[in-house]
C-alpha cells in the first residue's frame, strides 16, 4: 500500500518529501500553482512504488506507509487518494480544503 500524508503536514507543508521522491508523486511542490492554498500536501496512491524515500525527511513525522497509520488518521488514507481522483469542487465539498485543479 502506498504512503499516506497525515495530519501533521497540515500548516506545515515542508517540502523534503517532494525533493527525495523518485517518482514525483507527491504534490504540490513549492513551485506548483496551488502550494500556497492547499493545507498539506498529499501522495497518489497509484503513482507511488512504496520506496519510503519521503517517510524519514518529513520533520513533523506525517508519513507513513498506508498499513501503519495510526487510527485516528485513517480518513488520511482515503483523503490522499481523493484530492488525486476527485474534481477540485467535489475534494472541497466533501473534505472542506481546496482540491486539485488540473
Amino acid at each position: 500500500m502506498a504512503f499516506v500524508i497525515t495530519q501533521p503536514c497540515i500548516g506545515t507543508k515542508d517540502t523534503a518529501c517532494v525533493e527525495v521522491c523518485p517518482v514525483d508523486c507527491i504534490h504540490p511542490g513549492k513551485s506548483e500553482d496551488q502550494y500556497a492554498e492547499v493545507e498539506q500536501l498529499y501522495i497518489d496512491p497509484d503513482e507511488c512504488i512504496e520506496c519510503g524515500a519521503c517517510e524519514p525527511v518529513c520533520p513533523v513525522s506525517a508519513i507513513y506507509p498506508g498499513d501503519d497509520v495510526p487510527e485516528d488518521m485513517q480518513s488520511f488514507i482515503e483523503k490522499n487518494a481523493d484530492w488525486y481522483k476527485l474534481s477540485a469542487e467535489e475534494f472541497q465539498a466533501k473534505w472542506g480544503s481546496p482540491g486539485r485543479k488540473a
